[in-house]
C-alpha cells in the first residue's frame, strides 16, 4: 500500500467488526466517528466543487495559464478528468449551470490540435443520448463551431473528433439535423471524409451519411450529385471491415432511393462479386450484399443461390460450455456411471 492513503484494510476490519451480526449494535463513539469520517473522505471527491474549479481553470486567459506554468498537456489531463465527470448524465446538464459549457465550447477554437480535439470529445461525452445537453449545446453556438473544426481544420484527428460529436449532437435531434442540412456545403465535408484516407474519418462519415439519408430519403439526390456513391463503392472494397459494411449499408439506401448513380453503376456489380468470392467475409457482409443485389438487379444474389447466404452452423445456439463446469446441485451429487 502506497504510503500516506487510507488504511483500506483497517476500514474493512471495522465496518466488519460493527457489521457481522454476530453482536448487537452499539453506538459509536465520537473517536470512531471521527477516524470513520476521516478515511472516507480522503477518497470522496465533490464532483460538482471539482467542476467548477475545471470551469474556471477554463475561463482563465491562455497567457495566464502559461505565465502559471500550465501546459497544454496539463490542459489535456484536465479535460480528460472533466469527460470523466461528465460521462453520467446528471453531470452533463450540470456542466452550463455551474459556467463549464461555453468555455469548453471556446477550446473547441484553441491554438493547440489535441486540446481542440479532445474539447471535441468531451462535448460528444456531454450531449450523446443526451435531449437536454443537446439544447444546450445548440443554444450555445455549439454546432457552428463544430461545423468550422470539420469543414476546415487542419488536422484530420481535430476533423474526425468534430464530426463524432456532431454526430452525437443531432442524432435523435431534430433541431440539430435541420441546422446540419441547411449548411450549404455540410455533404461535401462528409464526402471529404469518405476521401480522406484514415479509416476512423471514412467510418464515423458513413455512419453519419447513412443516418439522415434514413431520415430525409430525398438527400439521396444531394449526395448522388456529389460523387457519394462513387466513393462508397471504393471503400466497400476496404481492407477495413467497418469502413466495408458501412459503405455497403449506405449503398444498399441509396439503391433503395433508386438512386441512378448505383443502379447504373458497372463497377458496383465487379466489387460486389468480390466481396461474394471472399469466403472470408462475415455473416452481417454477406447479408448486406445479398440486399443490395437484389436491390441492384432485381434477382437473387450468387450467394443466396449457391446456399452461402448463411453458413452451417451460423444458425445454430451457442455452445453450452457453462454446464460442463456447473452443474446443477442434485446432478452432482448423483453417483456417476
Amino acid at each position: 500500500m502506497a504510503s500516506g492513503g487510507p488504511n483500506w484494510e483497517g476500514l474493512l476490519k471495522w465496518s466488519l467488526a460493527h457489521s457481522d451480526g454476530t453482536s448487537p449494535s452499539r453506538s459509536l463513539t465520537e473517536e470512531d466517528r471521527k477516524w470513520f469520517m476521516e478515511a472516507v473522505q480522503e477518497q470522496t471527491i465533490d464532483v460538482v466543487k471539482r467542476m467548477k474549479e475545471i470551469s474556471l481553470v477554463m475561463q482563465t486567459p491562455e497567457h495566464v495559464l502559461e505565465d502559471q506554468g500550465v501546459t497544454p498537456a496539463d490542459i489535456e489531463d484536465m479535460l480528460d478528468e472533466l469527460q470523466e465527470h461528465v460521462e453520467t448524465i446528471d453531470m452533463a446538464n450540470d456542466l452550463h449551470s455551474i459556467g463549464g459549457l461555453v468555455p469548453l465550447l471556446d477550446y473547441l477554437k484553441n491554438s493547440n490540435a489535441n486540446i481542440r480535439a479532445k474539447a471535441a470529445e468531451v462535448v460528444t461525452t456531454i450531449v450523446q443520448n443526451n435531449p437536454k445537453s443537446q439544447k444546450l449545446v445548440m443554444e450555445a453556438n455549439g454546432f457552428t463551431c463544430l461545423f468550422s473544426l470539420l469543414k476546415s481544420d487542419p488536422v484530420v484527428n481535430v476533423r474526425t473528433k468534430a464530426l463524432g460529436a456532431i454526430s452525437s449532437l443531432i442524432r435523435h435531434n431534430k433541431p440539430g439535423v435541420i441546422a446540419f442540412r441547411k449548411e450549404n456545403n455540410a455533404y461535401e465535408a462528409l464526402r471529404d471524409g469518405l476521401a480522406s484516407e484514415s479509416p476512423r474519418f471514412q467510418r464515423k462519415s458513413l455512419s453519419l451519411i447513412n443516418y439522415l439519408l434514413r431520415e430525409n430519403s430525398s438527400d439521396c439526390i444531394i449526395v448522388n450529385k456529389l460523387g457519394v456513391p462513387g466513393l462508397m463503392v471504393q471503400l466497400a472494397s476496404s481492407t477495413d471491415v467497418d469502413v466495408r459494411e458501412g459503405a455497403l449499408q449506405g449503398l444498399l439506401v441509396l439503391a433503395r432511393g433508386k438512386t441512378e448513380g448505383v443502379i447504373e453503376d458497372e463497377k458496383l456489380k465487379q466489387v460486389l462479386r468480390k466481396r461474394i468470392e471472399d469466403v472470408g467475409a462475415g455473416r452481417e457482409e454477406r447479408q448486406l450484399v445479398d440486399s443490395l443485389w437484389d436491390a441492384c438487379y432485381n434477382e437473387p444474389s450468387p450467394l443466396r443461390e449457391n446456399g452461402f447466404l448463411v453458413l452451417p452452423g451460423e444458425d445454430a445456439p451457442p455452445p453450452d460450455v457453462a454446464s460442463k463446469h456447473f452443474e446443477p446441485a442434485l446432478r452432482a451429487l448423483a453417483p456417476k456411471p
